[in-house]
């Protein structure tokens, strides 16, 4: 077996050690012998969706932000049937808020890719700093925010609740419709939180092959480090 990563515009969305998302993916994948190519595309590049099996939008800058965006709504349409066919997806931070209607600032309302029926507004305070969350589906999840945006996730289920954050906020974080997971977390959040990067692995394989049932790998580091911020707020 094989899985495709696809890891777009790395050199303007790679905020705060984000590749590591890639490479635990890249580390999950091959400790159970499952060979990972990682594809890494230019703003340039042409991109073909149906090579894809596990596709990553990170964060970047505002004005990082906006190039992406511009080149992302050349490619909406090719993006959504991706989405919409259950393509597996990670987006984190701008990658989460581009994929809504719009993003409102104070100056200015720009219109993103309405793949989600969700939109962000900025506020005046920057929530920033570890935060916790509790998830039906992944247990608790840990990781670093940063960022003004409030995103509105409408009907769309959530990660979970935030039980802790550096930020003060008590809300939901993440969004999650079909194989797209969509967070504001950093950190980089796959390899504190195994069962996440698990749970796209599975649903890539099982895309791609039909039912399988993954290996137990040694999570040990990966614990310690998401406890690590867990403790934190225990102190």
């Amino acid at each position: 077996m094989e899985i495709t990563v696809a890891y777009l515009y790395p050199d303007l969305l790679n905020l705060y050690g984000d590749r590591g998302n890639i490479i635990a993916l890249k580390n999950r994948l091959e400790a159970r012998d499952i060979k990972a190519n990682v594809k890494e595309y230019a703003l340039t590049d042409n991109i073909d969706f149906g090579e894809i099996d596990i596709l990553y939008i990170g964060g970047g800058s505002e004005r990082s932000e906006a190039l992406a965006l511009n080149r992302l709504l050349e490619l909406k349409e090719e993006l959504k049937e991706y989405i919409e066919n259950g393509g597996v997806t990670l987006a984190v931070c701008s990658g989460y808020e581009m994929l809504g209607k719009h993003i409102k600032d104070a100056k200015e309302s720009r219109e993103c890719l309405g793949i989600l029926d969700i939109h962000t507004i900025y506020g005046k305070r920057r929530m920033i700093g570890d935060i916790v969350i509790k998830s039906d589906l992944f247990g608790t999840v840990a990781g670093f925010e940063n960022h003004y945006g409030k995103v509105y996730t409408g009907i769309l289920s959530p990660i979970g609740n935030v039980t802790a954050a550096a930020s003060g906020r008590s809300d939901t974080e993440g969004a999650m419709y079909k194989n797209l997971v969509a967070t504001h977390l950093h950190g980089p959040v796959l390899p504190k939180n195994p069962k996440l990067a698990d749970h796209l692995i599975k649903c890539a394989l099982e895309k791609k092959y039909g039912e399988v049932d993954l290996q137990n790998l040694d999570d040990t580091l990966e614990n310690k480090a998401n406890e690590y911020i867990v403790n934190m707020f225990k102190k």
